[in-house]
């Protein structure tokens, strides 16, 4: 005869939700780390040093990434940043003028590299118009807002110092960031794309195909600073770890300088 679950089911249920509960109850509540806003270009090294401060027995900081330029007006719209890094000091200039980062926890952290990337497996290429035209063919080069983000300034720079702006502006495809630029090629929507070094690093689908010269476009820094009234008890300490032997050598394994 059937029994009735009632008799030999209503205890052992009550059991596993009581149990269930209380692991909800007594499971710990991870803190979150800093907010940091981070420029594009950092996002695949910036990911990792903050696994390895985690490690420590840290929080782990909340990582936002977007084109420089885009950070600093979120922040002067007053997003709840902790930690700001940009990739000029043009921004960092904009930020500090407007009392919104802590003038004294400004530095300049690293370094980067310029350069033109194409396709996995395309050849070097050299910086001639009618080599960069024959690449292109009904194609575009690929670079982060011209006028506003880092990237695509020192990208401008660059090729005018060359004598090719002029000649390949109508061949641009502007991105909101560098990140977005480097996509376009890794998927085979753009033969060209100008990022950089680190970028190319992190994407396996491309390869670096030539290395501006530094001395044609401004030098290429990466800043680190606290943003104004931040409330975060971590984010000296992080700031202090971005500086540390460890997390550099992160960075440098990553491509920067």
């Amino acid at each position: 005869m059937a029994r009735g679950l009632g008799a030999d089911y209503t205890g052992p249920m009550l059991r596993v939700v009581f149990i269930f509960f209380w692991m909800l109850c007594a499971a710990p509540v991870f803190a979150q780390g800093p907010v940091v806003f981070a420029a594009a270009s950092l996002r695949t090294a910036l990911d990792e040093v903050a696994q390895a401060w985690a490690l420590h027995g840290n929080p782990a900081p909340i990582l936002s990434y977007a084109g420089t330029s885009s950070l600093a007006r979120q922040i002067d719209q007053g997003a709840p940043a902790d930690l700001v890094i940009t990739a000029s000091t043009d921004w960092m200039d904009w930020l500090e003028k407007r009392d919104l980062i802590v003038r004294e926890s400004r530095i300049a952290l690293l370094g980067n590299t310029l350069v033109l990337a194409g396709p996995k497996g395309d050849a070097a290429i050299s910086f001639n118009m009618s080599d960069i035209r024959d690449r292109l063919g009904d194609g575009r080069i690929a670079m982060a807002l011209v006028d506003a983000v880092p990237a695509g300034q020192y990208g401008k720079a660059a090729l005018e110092a060359l004598g090719l702006w002029d000649a390949l502006a109508p061949f641009v495809a502007q991105t909101d960031n560098v990140r977005a630029a480097l996509a376009l090629v890794a998927r085979g929507e753009a033969p060209l794309g100008i990022v950089y070094l680190t970028d190319a690093h992190a994407e396996p689908r491309v390869d670096v195909l030539a290395s501006f010269p530094q001395d044609t476009h401004p030098d290429i820094e990466i800043l680190l600073a606290q943003v104004t009234g931040h409330s975060h008890s971590d984010a000296e300490r992080f700031h202090a770890y971005l500086q540390t032997d460890e997390a550099l050598a992160i960075f440098r394994s990553q491509g920067f300088r």
